[in-house]
C-alpha cells in the first residue's frame, strides 16, 4: 500500500483540510498520514477562529513520519505564516516524490487562511514543487494571473513548475488549465450547480497526489482526480446552513 502524506490545516466541521485530505486518499486506496498546521474552527458558512501549530511542531509531525513511512507523495495545504512555509521547504526541499501544492488563501465563504507577508514565501515553494493548484483568486495573488492577460501568461510560461489554474467557467463547462513551460492542456468537467463544494480544492490536490503515489502520469492523475470531484459533488449530501461537503466516497479507487 502506498503511503501519502497531508501536510494542512484542521477543519472542525470535516469537510475541507486535513479531514478531507485523509478521506480523499482512503477513497483512492492510499494510506493518509497527516501533520497539522493549523487548527480552525469553522463550519461550511465560515471560519470563526484560527490557531497557528508552532513551526517547530510543524516540523517534528513531519519528520517523525518521515523517520517510520516511505512515502510516496505529499500534499501541502494551508500553511498560513510564513514561518510555516519556510519550516517545510527546508524539510520537503531534498525528497525525490511528488509533491502537490495547494495555495489555499481565502475559504470559498471568503475567510482569508493566509497571512499578508506569507505570499511571497509561498510563491518561492511553488517553484520547487510538482505542481501547484490555485484557483481563479489565489493565482492571482500568487501569479498576478487574470485570464486572457498576455503578462501573467508570460509569467506561468516562465515559471519552473506546472501550476493548475482551477475553474475557469465557460458556459456549462468548468476549464482547468495546465500550464507548463510553453505546454497548455485543458481539463474539463460539467458545471453542476450544487452548494455542496466545501474542501473541494483540499480534496481536489490530494486525489491528484493519491494518483501520482499510485503511478500514474501528472495528466491522468490530473483527469483522475477531476472525474472523482464531480461525481462527489454529484452525489454531495445536504448537510449544513452553507456550503456542505462532498461525498468523498463517489469514486476514488473506481474511477475509470
Amino acid at each position: 500500500m502506498k503511503v501519502v502524506l497531508t501536510i494542512a490545516g484542521s477543519d472542525s466541521s470535516g469537510g475541507a483540510g486535513i479531514q478531507a485530505d485523509l478521506k480523499t486518499f482512503e477513497a483512492f486506496g492510499v494510506f493518509g498520514t497527516s501533520a497539522i498546521t493549523v487548527l480552525t474552527a469553522q463550519n461550511t458558512t465560515g471560519v470563526q477562529s484560527i490557531h497557528p501549530v508552532p513551526a517547530h511542531f510543524v516540523a517534528a509531525q513531519i519528520e517523525s513520519v518521515l523517520r517510520d513511512f516511505r512515502l510516496s507523495a505529499i500534499k501541502i495545504g494551508m500553511l498560513y505564516s510564513r514561518e510555516i512555509i519556510e519550516t517545510i521547504t527546508s524539510i520537503i526541499a531534498p525528497l525525490d516524490i511528488p509533491i502537490i501544492l495547494d495555495p489555499v488563501c481565502i475559504s470559498k465563504a471568503g475567510s482569508p487562511l493566509l497571512q499578508d507577508d506569507a505570499i511571497s514565501a509561498l510563491y518561492d515553494f511553488s517553484r520547487i514543487v510538482t505542481l501547484t493548484t490555485p484557483n481563479l483568486h489565489e493565482a492571482y495573488r500568487l501569479f498576478g494571473y487574470k485570464n486572457g492577460d498576455t503578462d501573467s501568461l508570460n509569467t506561468l510560461i516562465n515559471h519552473p513548475a506546472p501550476v493548475l489554474i482551477k475553474h475557469h467557467v465557460m458556459e456549462k463547462i468548468s476549464a482547468d488549465l495546465l500550464y507548463f513551460g510553453h505546454q497548455k492542456r485543458v481539463f474539463t468537467s460539467e458545471i453542476i450547480d450544487s452548494t455542496s463544494q466545501h474542501g473541494t480544492g483540499c480534496s481536489y490536490s490530494s486525489a491528484i497526489a493519491a494518483n501520482l503515489a499510485l503511478g500514474h502520469s501528472l495528466e491522468e492523475s490530473i483527469v483522475r482526480s477531476k472525474h472523482f470531484i464531480t461525481e462527489a459533488i454529484r452525489s454531495a449530501p445536504s448537510l449544513g446552513h452553507g456550503r456542505g461537503p462532498i461525498n468523498h466516497k463517489a469514486g476514488g479507487i473506481h474511477v475509470a
